[in-house]
Formats: structure tokens, sequence, C-alpha cells
């Protein structure tokens, strides 16, 4: 994985603390790279339940190839994204 599970701590909490840090999470999953972005995505789907946390490597190329709103756009504007994000880590 691309992306280190401090950065995905961090999207986490910043989400949970969103009317004080929406900013900061912004800017923060703007400075991600392509990759990391996409498995944040991917993440946020086994959350969700739309993948299997078996199914990694199908989410995470479902997320490349779907990409076509920003990162911070697509999670923020997701219900419980934070929740949902947690959950997909800890399937992982």
């Amino acid at each position: 994985m691309e992306i280190s599970v401090r950065k995905v701590a961090q999207v986490i909490l910043m989400g949970h603390e969103l009317d004080r840090a929406e900013g900061e999470l912004r800017g923060f999953l703007d400075r991600l790279n392509e990759d990391e972005a996409a498995e944040l995505v991917a993440m946020f789907w086994i959350g969700r339940g739309s993948f299997e946390a078996d199914d990694w490597a199908e989410a995470l190329q479902t997320a490349r190839a779907e990409a076509s709103v920003p990162t911070a756009d697509y999670l923020l504007g997701s219900p419980h994204f934070a929740d949902l994000l947690e959950a997909g880590a800890e399937a992982l």
C-alpha cells in the first residue's frame, strides 16, 4: 500500500472534527499523490460495503478508473465518510 497508516489515521481524525478542520483536511487530501488518493477511496468503499477486503485489487483498480472529481470533494460529500474510512481500514 502506498498510503501510510499515519496518513489514513490523520484523515479519519480530521474527518471526525470536520467543523473545525475542513480546510486543513481538504488541503491534506489535495496533497496526496494519485496512488494514495485511489487507495483512500478504495478503503472507503470497503468500509461502505461496496467491496470486501479480499477485493482490494479490484476496489483499487475501480478507484483509479473512476476518479473524476477531487478526492476531497468526493469523500467530504459522502455522509459519515470518516466512520466508513475507519471501517475500511479496520477490515484491511
